[in-house]
């Protein structure tokens, strides 16, 4: 399946969000960056697109996040890239880029590189060209090392060897509520990575069960998670700074916990092309703690101090009798 981005085949009546992203974290743990390019267009109207910048440091009072939009006109998908918004862009092997507002300012020029193979979590190719679901993900270096410079308000920062990924998603609507667990870099299993999601989809006046997807990778094996015959067993307890979580595989089980304080998130507005929004926390430098059950093997305990990510989209907002308590960024979505 070819890594392309999606919008440009977007007719002009339909509705449409799509965004590819970058998370890499310092290999010691603590600190981090997050950088998402977007597409959103409201059905019958001309895209608009977004550079999203995040840098979170455990050391901090918190994060430092900002996001500019653009028009139509400084949206494109230049020769060998996934695509460009205004001075930012990304494409295999690189992202370079920056972003100035009000609130901070910063540059990166940056190369990444991986072995592992696309994360593909959707189970069958043939469902990225479907209806359902009405969101598509994967991830095309699901663990990748990053190097390169990043300059945020004239302070410089050397990557060099920075664990983390590129990811990819694109859709008509957002999941009713959602999460999103990763892991590269862990130190007692550095060519293992971790990354899992699961949804409760509205289906009229209902919400269906949390659906499970992912992928772990382990001692050189791959270990899909999740599917549709999970449902039933896969357990997710999550809350806006941590999340527990139990999800069976064909042949593994892998269960654990992702948290940080609440003052490391950030919050942002996500919308739907056709509406409502969700508010949506993240933080790209939690502790991740997992669990790995495999038939005749001693079950594996991996721990990733500092370099997780940890993602909830929900309805909750302030004032709402479920108000998540966590600051959202003052930009609109769409």
């Amino acid at each position: 399946m070819e890594e392309r981005a999606r919008f440009p085949e977007v007719g002009a009546k339909a509705g449409h969000y799509e965004s590819f992203y970058v998370k890499a974290c310092r290999p010691d743990g603590g600190q981090g960056v997050w950088i998402r390019h977007t597409v959103h267009k409201r059905p019958g109207a001309e895209p608009n697109a977004s550079v999203w910048f995040c840098l979170f440091d455990r050391a901090a009072a918190g994060p430092r996040a900002t996001k500019a939009t653009a028009p139509a006109a400084e949206l494109s998908t230049p020769a060998g890239s996934w695509i460009r918004v205004a001075d930012a862009e990304i494409g295999p092997g690189r992202a370079e880029g920056s972003v100035e507002t009000e609130a901070l300012t910063a540059a990166w020029s940056l190369t990444f590189a991986g072995d592992a193979e696309p994360c593909k979590y959707l189970p069958a190719d043939w469902l990225y060209g479907a209806p359902l679901p009405k969101t598509k993900f994967l991830a095309p270096f699901p663990d990748a090392r990053f190097a390169g410079r990043l300059v945020v308000d004239d302070e410089p920062y050397e990557l060099n060897g920075w664990p983390g990924m590129i990811g990819h998603n694109w859709g008509t609507e957002h999941a009713e509520r959602w999460v999103w667990l990763e892991g590269t870099g862990f130190p007692d299993a550095p060519d293992t990575y971790f990354d899992a999601g699961a949804a409760r989809v509205r289906l009229g006046s209902r919400v269906s069960p949390w659906i499970p997807s992912g992928m772990l990778v382990l001692d050189g094996e791959r270990h899909r998670l999740g599917g549709l015959g999970a449902i039933r067993s896969a357990r997710i307890e999550e809350q806006p700074s941590v999340c527990s979580f139990h999800l069976p595989g064909k042949d593994v089980v892998v269960h654990g916990r992702v948290s940080a304080p609440e003052k490391d998130f950030v919050g942002w507005v996500y919308a739907d092309p056709a509406g409502p929004e969700h508010h949506t926390v993240n933080c790209s430098v939690a502790d991740l703690e997992l669990t790995v059950e495999r038939p005749g093997l001693p079950p594996r305990q991996l721990s990733l101090p500092g370099g997780g990510a940890y993602e909830l989209g929900m309805r909750e907002t302030p004032g709402h009798r479920q108000d998540h308590g966590i600051p959202i960024q003052p930009y609109p979505d769409g």
